[in-house]
């Protein structure tokens, strides 16, 4: 259990914090770790630097973060990493979350509480990320096929992924798979439909998400690695039937429907299309760095605050203060751009910030 739970509930709903484009935030990506046990060719290098644990929010700290947002009208919290389900004792977070959504007459605006997860911990922790509230999850799964999975994550196992997501189903979970497009990796005709085929025998949605240029990732190539979704889906088009969707999962995704499968694609292109006018997220990593945009380098370290000695309501009002002015510098877009300079475009890695 959390330390001075009962101190940290959240009140009934407070100000909303807004942009200065005039979006209402809505959607909290947490990250609880930046560990990991897999080491994605896009993702990180293969060797990482983590962080010391000192530097790393304790589970109190990160319920604190989570109520705050909670008191001014976040409506998503999605748990991220890293792989989240590597952070001992996660499920002593969870549950007072999801508790929040139990109470949310006239207590709570909290309507979900999500996870990403790249599956190698769902065969061990399903049951109880539902008996915790959580109803959805996304996992990262980049290929169907043994050879190229075990390229893609250095030696990841992908049966351990797959009998995650089958414990996922049976827990009750609802299962969104996360692919990222690789050239001349994973986009071929047969491994997309194969993959597409799969995730409609399943009743899971699809995404594909274009690689995004964050952080180092040792020798890879960014540019080798890119592939354009625009291209990605009408080859898709060609063999599958398409129709327009109104399907939204609080994301940055564009989806269509799948006739033959019933089920939904989505397609999150940052470099091809842009998808930022509609976003009311932002992102805490692990740290208490408070980021408003995935692909700038802005935001604020609340760790400090956070670990200020005051007991009575100032801290919590400075907080709130300092989310405020932060969230209000949330730009209108990001800067992503992928060129044969394989520099990143922010220096944070993907798994240090928070999928």
């Amino acid at each position: 259990m959390l330390k001075d739970q009962e101190t940290l509930e959240s009140p009934s709903v407070a100000r909303r914090f807004v942009d200065g484009c005039g979006r209402t935030i809505s959607y909290l990506r947490l990250s609880v770790t930046d560990r990991c046990d897999l080491r994605c060719r896009y993702c990180m290098s293969e060797r990482p630097d983590f962080l010391p644990k000192s530097d790393v929010l304790t589970l109190e700290e990160l319920y604190r973060v989570a109520c705050l947002f909670v008191a001014h009208g976040i409506e998503t919290i999605r748990i991220t990493g890293g792989e989240p389900l590597v952070r001992k004792n996660l499920m002593d977070l969870l549950r007072p979350l999801g508790d929040m959504l139990k109470a949310r007459e006239g207590y709570s605006s909290l309507k979900a509480l999500t996870l990403t997860s790249n599956g190698t911990q769902l065969e061990r922790y399903a049951e109880d990320l539902f008996s915790c509230g959580i109803r959805r999850v996304n996992v990262s799964l980049d290929s169907l096929d043994e050879k190229v999975f075990s390229h893609l994550t250095r030696g990841g196992s992908l049966g351990l992924v797959l009998a995650g997501i089958d414990a996922a189903l049976r827990a009750g979970l609802k299962v969104k798979i996360n692919c990222v497009a690789l050239d001349g990796v994973n986009v071929d005709t047969p491994e997309v439909d194969r993959l597409l085929a799969w995730c409609g025998e399943r009743g899971c949605d699809l995404t594909f998400i274009e690689v995004m240029p964050m952080g180092d990732i040792g020798n890879e190539k960014r540019l080798q690695q890119f592939y354009p979704l625009t291209e990605l889906r009408r080859s898709i088009s060609q063999r599958w039937t398409l129709e327009k969707s109104s399907h939204r999962s609080g994301g940055p995704a564009r989806y269509v429907r799948c006739l033959e499968t019933g089920k939904n694609i989505g397609f999150i292109s940052p470099l091809t299309e842009n998808f930022c006018d509609g976003c009311t997220r932002v992102r805490v990593t692990c740290t208490g760095m408070l980021y408003p945009c995935l692909g700038q380098e802005s935001g604020a370290n609340l760790r400090k605050l956070l670990r200020n000695p005051q007991s009575d309501g100032r801290a919590d009002a400075a907080l709130s203060d300092r989310i405020a002015s932060v969230v209000l510098k949330k730009t209108r877009g990001h800067d992503f751009v992928i060129d044969s300079s394989n520099r990143a475009s922010v220096s944070r890695t993907m798994n240090a910030t928070g999928g």
